[in-house]
């Protein structure tokens, strides 16, 4: 850690989201580098599904069965893990809610639950950590974000707008953090698309089964990411070319055009030629009974790897071979000229 925490036998890390998809994933890196991991989401069956390949990568795990949307739940989740492990060490608010539908379509009482579960959950997560983190002055919270949170897509915009809303939040409080010279460190992961079971299970009014939108990358990949981002004093990361387009092109630079452009492909893009199954059932309200894993159907399609984020997290090996290289060209030009 960067964080100056003392050094202890086991590290703790709290993953909200992770009974599934990428906090699954996240869950288990954790686990590889040997942290406890305390296990936050309301699936139980997925929770003990993630309690077992915590332990079986070599992690300890902690299931707490919890709805971020519940401000009293998450505290009492990071009362109990700090009373049975100690201190937190990092707090990585994952859980989201999605619905796959044109906005007039969304029930208001659905737009309110997934916003509570994306915006609110990250908000509740963050203040649970934060309380315990200040005093101490020294732990990480990772808010992991989407390339939606600069560049917004249709047919997601409850997502979308908590996404937004969570880098709002975050660039809000950080400043905050700065002001009062507080060593507790808070970091923002952007993915790109990723397979995991949100497409399975997110609402949906559309008559076909959703599918991500562009390339799609594994879980595990997400996980790397979130974990340097943890270990590493980095304001923001971003996780897949994709994601680092969408955010400096259609995010920054060419917004208008984005917007005729994803008017255009984006809602075809998000669809499959599926029918709905017809006993399909998504998790808005509810979690979906079972234990669904980390990875979404798309594994056929979905890259395990990412030459963007190992740029991104090899920066410095990447800056000394560029400096290596400059000093031996001029070398070499000075023999010429000699």
């Amino acid at each position: 850690m960067h964080d100056g925490a003392a050094p202890r036998a086991r590290r703790v890390v709290v993953v909200t989201g992770a009974s599934a998809g990428i906090g699954r994933a996240t869950a288990i890196e954790f686990a590889r580098h040997g942290w406890r991991v305390a296990l936050l989401a309301r699936g139980q069956d997925g929770l003990e599904g993630a309690r077992a390949d915590v332990e079986l990568a070599g992690g300890e795990a902690l299931v707490i069965p919890t709805d971020v949307a519940d401000q009293a739940q998450v505290e009492a989740a990071a009362e109990r893990v700090e009373r049975e492990w100690g201190p937190i060490d990092v707090w990585v608010n994952n859980a989201m809610a999605t619905i796959f539908a044109e906005f007039l379509d969304v029930d208001p009482d659905d737009y309110r639950r997934a916003t509570e579960v994306t915006y609110l959950g990250t908000v509740w997560g963050t203040r649970a950590a934060l309380r315990r983190m200040r005093p101490r002055d020294r732990g990480t919270i990772v808010q992991v974000g989407s390339a939606l949170a600069y560049r917004s897509i249709p047919l997601q915009a409850p997502y979308c707008g908590a996404k937004a809303a969570i880098r709002g939040f975050t660039d809000s409080l950080r400043s905050e953090l700065i002001h009062a010279r507080s060593r507790v460190h808070l970091t923002m992961v952007q993915l790109a698309a990723f397979n995991t079971p949100q497409f399975q299970w997110g609402r949906t009014t559309m008559g076909c089964r959703p599918r991500p939108m562009g390339r799609i990358f594994q879980p595990e990949v997400a996980a790397r990411g979130i974990y340097h981002a943890a270990t590493h004093r980095r304001r923001e990361m971003v996780v897949g070319a994709p994601a680092l387009a969408a955010i400096y092109g259609g995010g920054m630079l060419a917004r208008g055009y984005a917007d005729h452009k994803l008017a255009r492909d984006a809602v075809d893009g998000q669809h499959t030629d599926e029918s709905l199954p017809p006993d399909r059932q998504d998790n808005l309200s509810q979690p979906v009974p079972g234990d669904h894993g980390a990875h979404g159907r798309f594994d056929d399609e979905a890259t395990a790897h990412s030459t963007q984020l190992w740029m991104t997290t090899h920066r410095g090996r990447i800056a000394a071979g560029a400096a290596l290289l400059a000093t031996a060209a001029g070398a070499l030009a000075a023999l010429r000229r000699r």
